[in-house]
């Protein structure tokens, strides 16, 4: 949890710090950072692809498989990450057919240039990171991912409002701070799996690395890309919510920026009990324990409903309280609460739905998810935002109980499909290894 939460606390300290020069720098960040958390999202998506084959393959004690995931994973993260940078160059040419106002856009498109390049290093550390938790080893990410967190809140401190001799960059010096805290959790991250000791086993050759293994690179591909493409569909929905804000003015794009960060944040941490899960069902039905894991993903399922649960509490008692740490606009401040107490109704369902995402990747089923989150996100969310928020005049309040709906509609689909997936009976991988043909197979 504390590691999944380390990739959107950059975007928190990034809001809570901007949000003191103006409501419109605040507008701004809301523009970058949902044009680059959808890439950021798709990224990460590829990238657990690894997460279910390294805990399959732990479960039968393959230890050549292993070294070949390792490769596979870290040289399709790094090939995703140019990728990635390549689109956010062409996001700024299309920022300008937005609708949004230009001041927000003049400040947000710099912004999102310079966060773009964050992705190649983000995305290194994403490949080392995805198969150390397979094999369970989740405190290392989870340190780095504080010790990061640290370093950009120093660097945002320093550059944004110009402390300790360097110059006053404002919004730009959010953006620094995001990419050289990204490129040092890549280099250690890195440091790390190629030098410790317990890792000794899953070590290759230097050929070995210049020399990927196709089939693993097609296998972990075939299952991140639809776990990356429900991702997005889910953070581009937000990401569209934001753009509609942004049709109704600057306070409820600065108030949506506000209640989306606040819920980003409880939802990366309920999505690290989601990685939890797809590890122990991954390793218990690589090991044949067809009833364990199936136990263990209705854990993951108790524990989010309890933590979500409380955030909701939580949040509908701090409602009011929280949007002050972002800005001191009396307008934000009110219509940030009122989505908040929306988002604190939405917060179950944001928990079990995501859980549900990771049970089930477990089970390497994630092609029939990925479409789920397509057609409620994008077939009934979206358009019903668009109808209550403008058709009915309900504005910010309008779009946010579509999101509603749509995150319920998941969750409570996939609960079933989990439920229908492992009863008892139902095939899973067997115990014995396989011949490496057959289990690399896609």
């Amino acid at each position: 949890m504390l590691s999944q939460l380390g990739h959107i606390l950059v975007s928190v300290c990034d809001s809570v710090m901007v949000g003191q020069t103006g409501t419109v720098p605040l507008a701004a960040v809301s523009v970058g950072v949902n044009s680059t958390n959808v890439l950021l999202m798709l990224g990460i998506g590829l990238s657990m692809g690894a997460v279910p084959l390294v805990a399959a393959a732990d479960g039968r004690r393959d230890a050549p498989a292993l070294r070949r995931l390792l490769v596979g994973s870290v040289w399709l993260c790094t090939l995703a990450g140019l990728a990635l940078v390549g689109i956010t160059e062409l996001i700024p040419r299309f920022m300008p057919y937005l609708g949004q106002v230009p001041a927000v856009l003049a400040l947000a498109t710099p912004w999102v240039r310079v966060v773009g390049w964050s992705l190649l290093p983000l995305m290194v550390f994403q490949g080392f990171r995805e198969f150390t938790e397979g094999l369970g080893l989740t405190r290392q990410a989870m340190w780095l991912s504080i010790g990061a967190n640290v370093v950009n809140a120093l660097l945002c401190y320093v550059f944004i409002f110009g402390h300790w001799g360097a110059p006053r960059m404002g919004l730009m010096g959010s953006a620094w701070a995001t990419l050289i805290s990204r490129v040092l959790m890549a280099a250690l991250m890195a440091g790390y799996v190629l030098r410790a000791e317990r890792l000794r086993p899953y070590r290759c050759a230097a050929a070995a690395w210049l020399r990927p293994d196709g089939p693993v690179l097609r296998r972990v591909l075939a299952l991140g890309a639809p776990i990356g493409g429900q991702m997005m569909f889910e953070v581009g929905a937000f990401a569209a919510s934001a753009l509609m804000m942004g049709w109704l003015g600057v306070v409820p794009q600065a108030s949506h920026q506000i209640a989306i960060t606040v819920a980003a944040t409880t939802y990366m941490a309920a999505s690290g009990i989601a990685a939890a899960a797809t590890i122990r069902v991954g390793n218990l039905r690589g090991a044949g324990d067809a009833a364990g894991a199936r136990q263990a993903g209705f854990a993951a399922y108790w524990l989010a409903f309890a933590f979500m649960g409380s955030m909701g509490v939580l949040l509908i008692f701090a409602r009011h309280l929280i949007p002050h740490y972002f800005t001191h606009d009396p307008a934000v401040v009110a219509q940030a609460g009122t989505l908040l107490l929306i988002a604190a109704g939405f917060q179950v369902s944001d928990g079990l739905q995501v859980v549900g995402l990771g049970a089930l990747r477990g089970l390497e089923d994630v092609k029939v998810p990925s479409l789920v989150a397509l057609m409620a996100y994008w077939v009934v969310a979206l358009p019903l935002g668009y109808f209550l928020g403008f058709r009915l005049h309900l504005g910010a309040p309008g779009l946010w109980a579509a999101l509603l709906v749509g995150l319920s509609i998941v969750a409570g689909v996939l609960l079933l499909r989990f439920r229908r997936e492992t009863r008892p009976g139902a095939p899973l991988l067997p115990a014995a290894p396989r011949p490496e043909a057959a289990w690399l197979e896609v």
